[in-house]
């Protein structure tokens, strides 16, 4: 590795939007040619934001950027490309309905790059440099999201990228796909390539990374190698205090069902089954854990419950009264006529700014539709939205500017945990969420898992789909494993290993296991 001259130097790199949001503040750091480099820092703390300045989708407003010594002007991602670096977004910038070669033509001279042989070739070259596995003819719709991800790096590569940024690689990789873009990034590293990781999982920065690099609040903290690190202090250096960092998992006392899924069978936009004949049982006072790769048939069955899924014939879900234990049939109701059923339910959706929130609308306003829900004149009573958007912005500190900035203006994480927070305060029997940590730093995610925990001691029956396998076996008391839309069986949360979940999630077995915790 080159002590010498750094691949990359950021001096005093500052950048705000508006008067009121300075993201980053004053930055210098060096990233060195042939070393994985970890990028760390709670949410708001403007890691993406200097990143996307490297990659030229955003121009700092004071500073210098040097390439191999150079001072470089960064203006579009064409500038970053020209000078060998490429950015591989949390969401893939792909065609579906093009192959992999197509994508990778995509705003290339053909003049230089020759036909779609000469490309397919030069992909071949790169996976088989690597260790990469990507077939050149396949469209893009009929690929994993691993393949799509090694798809993005492949078409990175192609264009001459020699500092490789990623921004949470792994959010929706098996621990078997994880591991092999771990083999494949150490093969990058040998070749010379510089590779920074952004991520909030703190044990695959210690297996990966060289070094870490810390931001907090905007600022450049430090750095540490990665030899010398551990969770603890990592998580300490992005804090800036002591943090608890174990997951409680209280004894379910008092079970009582709660919903009764049955044979329950939904088909996507497409008309394709996304869940096949899936029959599951959650219970008031126990965190119900859904794992599965992305697509699995998650979302289906969360807004099949939640009355925003159509099912096919033969599908039941009930909900039975914590108090009487009256069933009711939630199939064929509409959001409107479970609420006027009383049933008391609670739902994070994955796509938070499109099903879940109101991107227009401040904390109050948003707030303020649960109010509206209940009855209430939302022109009248302005007082209690106020106060529950005060306590959550406390609470889960929400990084706002006020509580009526629109909520679309807000990092990804604070308007994740806008969300969770009004969706919690709501008393509900039952809470699904789905990615309820995703995008938010290791302190605000084990605040939602003492929040989830806190509802599961009060009788209410928690669902969390989740990527994290570790924190999935740590929090939940049962983990049902989805798999191309079947379920492949249920595992008790307190005795399963990541690994068998992991092989769960992508081989789907002729007899399917189901193990109750006790």
């Amino acid at each position: 590795m080159d002590k010498q001259t750094p691949a990359v130097s950021l001096r005093h790199i500052t950048k705000a939007f508006g008067s009121k949001v300075v993201a980053n503040k004053d930055v210098s750091m060096d990233i060195m040619s042939g070393e994985i480099l970890s990028l760390l820092g709670e949410n708001g703390s403007g890691k993406t934001t200097l990143m996307n300045m490297l990659s030229g989708i955003y121009h700092q407003d004071a500073g210098q950027i040097l390439v191999n010594g150079n001072e470089v002007f960064i203006n579009s991602p064409k500038d970053a490309y020209a000078l060998g670096i490429g950015m591989i977004h949390q969401h893939f910038k792909l065609v579906e309905v093009f192959t992999a070669v197509e994508n990778v033509a995509l705003g290339m001279d053909k003049k230089t790059t020759g036909g779609a042989k000469e490309i397919a070739k030069a992909i071949t070259e790169i996976c088989d440099r690597y260790g990469f596995d990507v077939d050149p003819k396949k469209k893009v719709y009929n690929m994993t999201v691993s393949q799509k991800q090694t798809l993005e790096i492949v078409k990175a590569l192609y264009r001459g990228a020699n500092i490789l940024i990623l921004d949470e690689p792994t959010a929706v990789l098996t621990p078997q796909e994880t591991d092999k873009l771990f083999a494949v990034l150490r093969n990058m590293k040998k070749d010379g390539k510089s590779i920074i990781i952004i991520t909030h999982k703190l044990n695959e920065v210690l297996a990966i990374s060289d070094r870490v690099a810390i931001l907090r609040k905007g600022e450049y903290i430090g750095d540490v190698e990665t030899k010398d690190a551990s969770v603890q202090s990592l998580t300490e250096m992005m804090v800036g205090q002591k943090v608890e960092l174990d997951i409680e998992r209280p004894a379910v006392e008092h079970k009582a069902l709660r919903l009764r899924i049955d044979h329950l069978t939904c088909l996507d936009r497409y008309g394709v089954t996304a869940l096949d004949d899936v029959s599951l049982e959650a219970y008031g006072g126990e965190i119900l854990g859904i794992a599965g790769i992305s697509g699995s048939g998650q979302k289906q069955l969360l807004e099949a419950v939640a009355g925003l899924q159509h099912a096919e014939s033969g599908s039941s879900i009930e909900y039975i009264e914590p108090d009487t234990g009256t069933r009711h049939q939630l199939l064929g109701k509409s959001v409107s006529d479970i609420k006027r059923m009383g049933v008391a339910l609670s739902f994070v959706p994955e796509d938070r700014l499109g099903m879940g929130l109101v991107g227009a609308m401040g904390m109050t306003d948003n707030m303020m539709l649960r109010s509206y829900e209940k009855g209430r004149l939302p022109f009248t009573d302005r007082k209690t939205p106020r106060q529950l958007a005060s306590k959550v912005k406390e609470e889960l500190e929400v990084v706002t500017p006020s509580l009526n900035t629109p909520v679309r203006k807000l990092s990804g994480g604070n308007v994740q945990k806008v969300l969770v927070g009004r969706e919690i305060a709501s008393d509900p029997t039952v809470l699904m969420a789905a990615y309820a940590v995703r995008g938010l730093d290791i302190n605000t995610s084990y605040t939602i898992y003492r929040l989830l925990n806190e509802q599961k001691k009060k009788g209410v029956a928690v669902i969390y789909v989740g990527e994290d396998l570790d924190v999935l076996l740590a929090l939940c008391d049962r983990i049902a494993v989805l798999c191309g839309g079947k379920l492949n069986g249920v595992v008790d949360g307190k005795t399963a290993t990541k690994e068998e979940v992991g092989l769960m999630m992508t081989n789907l077995r002729t007899e399917r296991k189901e193990a109750d915790a006790s």
